[in-house]
């Protein structure tokens, strides 16, 4: 539900720390509602998130909104686009201030060239994407909604962050109305 890479973001610190001139990789800021990247959109840089949790969705071609994850401490983004030279895929926002290491296209272009530490974290992210995604698929097929919520609520409870209703209804894939019926039984 909430995906976070802390070995990412030690390399990523230790990078950012050793870097002589400060330019390759800066510290941005995006306060709650802001978009870190836009569907479609050009990617400027590839982002990990320091501090925070964004949200990653799809805009589908009714506008309604599909959440994929729920992004904090670690997460790359910005990244499948730069290796691939496409405009976003999905859009990230922000859901509380988000504190992100941000890398310049060519350094991060030159990491993937030369750096090995980076293609084997790039690697392990995939790896686990296709993973979650999977089971996240079939979870929702073999579960409730009022089951998938609960878990839901315990992370936002867990977090200490508030999720509107229209959000927990996009990551969930199902309407309001479905929703208000799904926390009315869970009362």
């Amino acid at each position: 539900m909430l995906r976070t890479n802390q070995s990412f973001l030690a390399y990523i610190q230790h990078l950012y720390e050793a870097q002589p001139r400060k330019e390759d990789i800066i510290q941005k800021t995006f306060t709650g509602g802001k978009k870190l990247l836009t569907q479609h959109g050009n990617v400027s840089r590839v982002m990990f998130i320091r501090e925070g949790i964004a949200k990653c969705f799809f805009t589908e071609e009714n506008d309604k909104d599909y959440i994929v994850e729920f992004l904090g401490r670690g997460e790359v983004i910005g990244e499948i686009e730069s290796i691939r030279g496409t405009p976003c895929l999905c859009t990230i926002e922000a859901i509380t201030t988000v504190d992100v290491y941000a890398l310049s296209l060519p350094y991060f272009s030159a990491l993937i060239k030369k750096d090995l530490t980076l293609n084997n974290l790039l690697l392990d992210v995939f790896a686990q994407r296709i993973v979650h995604t999977s089971s996240r698929a079939s979870y929702q097929q073999l579960y409730t909604i009022e089951h998938s919520l609960s878990r839901l609520l315990a992370l936002q409870k867990q977090q200490g962050i508030e999720i509107s209703k229209e959000d927990m209804a996009a990551y969930l894939g199902v309407t309001i109305r479905s929703l208000n019926r799904a926390l009315k039984a869970l009362k």
